[in-house]
């Protein structure tokens, strides 16, 4: 038999794929009770992966067997309701089973000639962003990965549009020669921002950094004089602290002098789409581009990153590809907005979630995890640890101690008890554990299991 029959046959079976399907929904059971993160022998179990690549073809159900026996349980339950370690979303059922199907569609999505499905719901999809954040008629979309690419499209498109208003042709001329770009950024800006911009050569050197308030809110007075050449960085949810940016004033003043403002929201901007929390992001439609993450508050599969452009020309323009072979027409070829050409049809994933959830879920859906948030900063200020930040959103910043190898060695054994998982960052020089609060299962009982875990491992470390 060749491998083409030997395949043949297995697509036709089914067997496997409900092989596949008894795995995931029995990983699905476990992943609300099991350990959150991977225990010490299923971390040493997966040396059964070690290997050299077979000669021959294998079973395709004993691999099934394997991938399942020895990585299921070597993965991270953030499906579960006790992660918080980043900001990473749980995922919505309705999204789930949409990209089960959408795989077995298997799209490419770079031209409505290769899916026309998924250049239909990538419009449908753009158009229902503008309405939810209330942008300019004129905003397009890109989806691309996350939001680390979704920066890199918004800063190029302002690079073009600049370097346009300077008569200065970029794609031909490049940046020998060219006129002067300022990149103006908060001191507390995310390293996605500063790698898009060493990536786009603007140098990390040449960045105008801005002082930020105690929360970590770039300061308005504290503002370098802006022109037309310069790209101002804006945050909506600060990374550590979740606090805002004053969006409409630095967007007013960019505004009087034509210059181009970005608003990295990849789990922020979000709070824009509701009724209860959209005071955090006023005057966010005067921006030019945004960058944000369906995989992150939204709770839709990975990946899930959008890119959204008020300047269709100029985000068009500084993504552009060409070939005698690409067939382009009236309707909407998504490659135009992406700097690639191949990609997964994850925009289907997007309108399954929105469609699901309309506008009044979505506020209900993020508005509730900042309820959780809330929650947790109270109970553990309840059970005496300092929560250093304003919980504006969904991120709380905590310390447990004044000692930074304190905080760590209470971290480390929260981690290690398997009861909730969290991270560390730094906060005004001080080792904080930092808590994102980012998935539609975490209940208001994995909120106070959690904190009983903090409890419980500051008596191991400190003894009270």
């Amino acid at each position: 038999m060749t491998l083409r029959d030997k395949m043949q046959q297995e697509q036709q079976a089914k067997t496997l794929y409900k092989q596949a399907q008894n795995y995931a929904f029995e990983y699905a059971d476990e992943a609300l009770v099991r350990n959150v993160f991977p225990s010490g022998q299923a971390l040493a179990e997966l040396r059964h992966f070690d290997e050299d690549l077979p000669e021959n073809s294998g079973d395709a159900k004993a691999i099934l067997e394997q991938l399942h026996q020895y990585g299921s349980p070597a993965s991270v339950a953030q499906a579960g309701g006790r992660y918080f370690g980043f900001v990473n979303g749980g995922i919505l059922p309705v999204s789930l089973a949409t990209k089960l199907l959408t795989d077995f569609w298997d799209q490419n999505t770079a031209l409505y000639v290769m899916s026309p499905i998924t250049s239909k719901l990538e419009q449908v999809c753009e158009e229902w962003l503008r309405q939810l954040f209330g942008l300019p008629d004129t905003t397009v979309a890109g989806f691309v990965s996350g939001t680390s690419s979704a920066i890199f499209c918004g800063l190029a498109a302002a690079r073009y549009r600049i370097f346009k208003n300077h008569n200065w042709d970029f794609n031909q001329l490049g940046h020998s020669g060219a006129p002067p770009i300022r990149v103006i950024a908060s001191s507390q800006t995310h390293g996605a921002v500063v790698k898009a911009i060493a990536l786009l050569g603007f140098g990390i050197d040449n960045i105008e950094w801005v002082d930020c308030d105690d929360q970590g809110r770039i300061i308005p007075g504290a503002m370098p004089a802006l022109d037309n050449s310069c790209i101002v960085l804006l945050q909506a949810g600060n990374v550590n602290s979740g606090a805002f940016d004053p969006l409409q004033e630095i967007c007013d003043n960019a505004n009087a002098v034509d210059a181009w403002v970005h608003i990295d929201g990849a789990f922020g901007l979000w709070a824009g789409g509701t009724k209860r929390l959209a005071h955090l992001t006023e005057g966010m439609e005067k921006a030019h581009s945004w960058s944000v993450d369906g995989h992150k508050t939204l709770n839709t599969p990975y990946d899930s990153g959008i890119l959204l452009c008020r300047d269709k020309d100029a985000l068009v323009m500084a993504l552009q590809a060409s070939g005698a072979y690409l067939n382009f027409s009236e309707n909407r070829d998504g490659m135009l907005y992406t700097p690639e050409m191949s990609r997964r049809a994850r925009a289907i994933e997007l309108w399954a979630a929105l469609k699901y959830l309309g506008s009044d879920g979505v506020d209900e859906l993020v508005f509730g995890l900042h309820e959780r948030a809330v929650q947790f900063a109270g109970e553990l200020t309840s059970a005496g640890f300092t929560v250093l930040n304003d919980v504006v959103f969904n991120q709380v910043i905590v310390a447990p101690s004044d000692n930074d190898e304190t905080t760590q060695s209470i971290l480390e054994s929260i981690q290690q008890s398997g009861e909730c998982w969290l991270g560390s960052s730094v906060w005004k020089g001080k080792k904080v554990i930092r808590i994102s609060v980012c998935s539609w299962v975490t209940s208001e009982q994995d909120i106070s299991r959690s904190v009983q875990a903090f409890i419980q491992a500051r008596q191991s470390v400190c003894g009270k």
